[in-house]
C-alpha cells in the first residue's frame, strides 16, 4: 500500500522524495522524477544571501511549475536575520516547504560556517530555525547528517533542536561531513534520530533500488525515503519503488530505447528551460548518468562531451543506423 506523508500542512501523496542535488536538481529533472512517482521533489539549495543580492542566476533556479508540485525550496546562510528575512520575501512563490540545508559537505560551503558546518554549532541551529519559523507560514524542515566525523556525531542533538525550534520534518543522512559521499551509509544514526523526535523523520543515504528502500524503513523506522545520487540518470527509480510497494514485483530497469527517449527528452525539457547552448553543455554529465554501466557508455560519454545541440544529440543517439557517429550509442537503439 503507498504510504502517505504529512508535512506540517502539507500532505505528500507518497513518502518518496528526490533530495536536493545542487547541478542536478534542476526543474526538468524534477518534472522527469515527479512523473515517475517522486512524492515530494527539492530545489537545488539557494543560497539566502544570495535572494538578498539580488542575484539573477538565483531567481532562475527557483522557477517551478505546478506539474512538479509538491516541491520544496532549500536555502543555504549562517545568519537568521537574513535567513528569515529572504524566505520571508519568497514565500509567496509557488513552492509548498522550506528546507534548512545543514548537510552541504562541500568545502566553498562549509568554509563559511554554512551547510553541515552548522552541525557544529547547535545554538546556531536553533536560531536559524526558529527565525524562520516564526517568519514564514509554510513547514519548515531541516536536512542534516550523521555529524561533522566519527568524533562528533551528533545528528540526535541537532534533530532535537530542529523539533524544538519548530521544524516540521528532518532528514538526516547517515554519513559524516567527513566522509562526503564514500563510504557506507550508517542507517543506525537514522534509527536512533526516529527514536529520539516526534516530527516526522526521512532517511538518506544508500537506496538505490526498492529493496534497499524497504530496508531503510524495516530498519529505521524512517518516515520518508529521501534518494539522491540513485536518482541522477535514473528517474525510474520512484517507479520502481512504488510499483514494488503496491504489487511486490520490481518491474526493473528501462529497455534501451526507453533510455533513448528519456535522454531526448531530458534535453529538449532543459533547452526551453535554459537556452540550447547552456543546457546542453549541462546534459553531458546527464547523459553519462543515463548509460552508465551500459556497453560502450564510456565511448559514448566521450562522444558526448563535444555536443553542443539538440540536432548533435540527436545524431550522436541514432549515429549507429546511419555509421555517422561510431560510438555505443548502437546499444541504446
Amino acid at each position: 500500500m503507498r504510504k502517505t506523508l504529512q508535512i506540517g500542512s502539507v500532505m505528500l501523496p507518497n513518502n518518496l522524495i528526490l533530495a536536493p542535488m545542487a547541478g542536478v536538481s534542476d526543474l526538468s529533472f524534477r518534472l522527469l522524477c515527479k512523473e515517475q512517482g517522486a512524492g515530494l521533489v527539492c530545489m537545488e539549495m539557494i543560497s539566502a544571501k544570495a535572494i538578498y543580492y539580488g542575484n539573477r542566476h538565483t531567481d532562475e533556479l527557483m522557477v517551478t511549475t505546478e506539474a512538479e508540485r509538491p516541491v520544496s525550496l532549500q536555502l543555504f546562510g549562517n545568519d537568521p536575520e537574513i535567513m528569515a528575512s529572504m524566505a520571508e520575501r519568497i514565500e509567496d512563490r509557488p513552492f509548498d516547504l522550506f528546507d534548512i540545508n545543514m548537510g552541504c559537505p562541500v568545502q566553498k560551503v562549509v568554509k563559511n560556517g554554512e551547510g553541515s558546518a552548522l552541525m557544529n554549532n547547535p545554538g546556531l541551529v536553533y536560531d536559524i530555525v526558529s527565525a524562520m519559523v516564526k517568519r514564514v507560514r509554510k513547514p519548515v524542515t531541516v536536512k542534516i547528517r550523521k555529524g561533522w566525523d566519527e568524533n562528533h556525531v551528533n545528528a540526535v542533538e541537532i534533530a532535537r533542536i530542529a523539533e524544538q525550534a519548530g521544524a516540521a520534518a528532518i532528514a538526516v543522512h547517515g554519513r559524516t561531513r567527513e566522509q562526503l559521499y564514500s563510504g557506507q551509509a550508517d542507517w543506525e544514526i537514522i534509527r536512533q534520530v526516529k527514536e529520539a523526535v516526534k516530527i516526522p523523520v526521512i532517511g538518506n543515504g544508500d537506496v538505490t533500488d526498492p529493496l534497499s528502500a524497504e530496508a531503510l524503513v524495516r530498519e529505521t523506522g524512517c518516515d520518508g525515503i529521501m534518494i539522491a545520487r540513485a536518482a541522477r540518470g535514473n528517474p525510474w527509480i520512484f517507479h520502481r519503488i512504488l510499483t514494488y510497494e503496491e504489487t511486490g514485483v520490481d518491474p526493473g530497469q528501462p529497455d534501451m530505447e526507453t533510455v533513448k527517449a528519456e535522454i531526448l527528452r531530458h534535453a529538449r525539457m532543459a533547452v526551453r528551460q535554459k537556452g540550447e547552448r547552456t543546457a546542453m553543455s549541462e546534459m553531458r554529465k546527464h547523459i553519462a548518468w543515463y548509460t552508465a554501466g551500459m556497453p560502450h557508455s564510456a565511448m559514448l560519454r566521450r562522444a558526448s562531451s563535444s555536443i553542443s545541440t539538440l540536432d548533435e544529440l540527436e545524431n550522436l543517439l541514432d549515429g549507429a543506423e546511419n555509421g555517422a557517429v561510431r560510438t555505443g550509442a548502437e546499444h541504446i537503439r
